[in-house]
């Protein structure tokens, strides 16, 4: 999208959202909670640029958290929306903070929830909480992303589902999927229905879990809409799902500088940004992240091998090619890189932040913050203090 990339050019280092495309994933989004009477929740495990948290809550029912500080965003910049929160499990320090700022707590097993039940029914407050499950069933291949592999710790399988704990319990979740079309979701709840629709009788709602790609060009929306009056005709149950990336698909770039040009048998360029630290996706994956005007290897004219300015030797981007030559200085803009950027990044070698921007739907570029030396302290220890001494 040669035309909204415009004017990212003459800045350095720096992650900016693309307000537009934000908007547009979220109207697409709201029309399925129209259209269906479903909650629809960002997962901030994806994005929790807390900038745009009220922008966000204009479109969706709230936010789920997967600890403390994130359930913490969502209280202060989205204080009127539904905060749910699911970690593996909680410490009681957190739990006690939890209870007072939470609407929705998933518990990952029964012996979290006999831990916890007093806190949370002591609290004062009306919480809902819920049972993640594990169905055994999943389609993702890369066994990193998979909750549902062998021996897997998400989640309640059948075999150790305790129906005489259900007291106090309002709902079930599952989460089986990532970066896939709904056609996944139609065969999931098929096993989660045959598997669990017996528990499912006595609930108040079912929660989908995220990994639906619903703002993908690709996906097939009325399917997804068909899946959630499924369970809402059969239990007459509410349901959620939780998207993180497709809130923010597309929504976002990293902008880069060339640094240098080495040869070693085949051009490589360095650049300010790290696979490393500001986006470890693509070496955990792995993927490739789209360029702006680049091409694969030797289909244009210039090939380059793009790697980052750490001691790491596997910072390694990608091999890319372009029209021209590239130069000390030039900027690279890279796409979708709104998810799983800022939540993810560090600090590695002491390699500042970028710093994080948001592209107006004028055109203007806002900064809305910048990272240096401090934050990078502040990480290791007081740095006040060892000035102090």
């Amino acid at each position: 999208d040669t035309d909204r990339s415009r004017g990212l050019g003459d800045v350095y280092k720096r992650q900016v959202i693309d307000e537009a495309k934000l908007i547009k994933n979220l109207e697409i989004l709201k029309t399925v909670q129209d259209r269906t009477d479903c909650k629809i929740l960002l997962a901030q495990k994806a994005f929790s640029n807390f900038n745009f948290y009220p922008l966000i809550g204009k479109y969706l029912a709230g936010t789920t958290a997967s600890g403390i500080n994130e359930a913490m965003l969502c209280h202060n910049y989205m204080p009127y929306a539904e905060n749910h929160i699911f970690a593996p499990a909680f410490t009681e320090k957190d739990m006690a903070e939890i209870v007072k700022i939470c609407d929705h707590i998933v518990f990952n097993s029964f012996s979290q929830w006999d831990m916890h039940k007093n806190t949370v029914q002591n609290s004062g407050r009306n919480i809902e909480c819920g049972i993640r499950i594990n169905p055994e069933y999943s389609e993702i291949e890369t066994d990193i992303y998979n909750p549902c592999f062998k021996y897997s710790r998400m989640g309640v399988t059948l075999k150790n589902f305790d129906e005489s704990k259900l007291d106090g319990i309002s709902g079930l979740h599952f989460h089986t999927m990532c970066e896939q079309n709904s056609d996944t979701l139609e065969r999931t709840i098929k096993v989660v229905d045959e598997k669990f629709g017996k528990y499912l009788k006595h609930m108040k709602w079912i929660n989908f879990g995220g990994g639906h790609h619903i703002t993908r060009d690709d996906y097939d929306i009325e399917k997804l809409i068909d899946c959630i009056m499924f369970f809402k005709q059969k239990y007459g149950i509410q349901v959620y799902i939780e998207p993180g990336e497709a809130v923010a698909l597309n929504a976002g770039y990293l902008v880069a500088s060339v640094l240098d040009i080495i040869e070693n048998d085949i051009n490589i360029a360095i650049l300010d940004a790290s696979a490393a630290c500001h986006m470890p996706d693509v070496l955990e994956m792995p993927y490739r992240p789209n360029i702006i005007g680049s091409g694969q290897p030797d289909e244009k004219k210039y090939s380059y091998r793009l790697g980052g300015n750490t001691c790491l030797a596997g910072d390694i981007i990608g091999d890319y090619s372009f029209d021209t030559s590239l130069n000390i200085n030039d900027k690279l803009v890279f796409c979708d890189m709104a998810i799983y950027t800022t939540v993810k990044n560090n600090t590695f070698n002491g390699i500042n932040l970028p710093s994080i921007a948001v592209l107006r739907q004028n055109g203007k570029i806002e900064t809305l913050c910048e990272f240096g030396y401090t934050h990078f302290a502040q990480r290791l220890g007081n740095d006040k203090l060892y000035h102090e001494l």
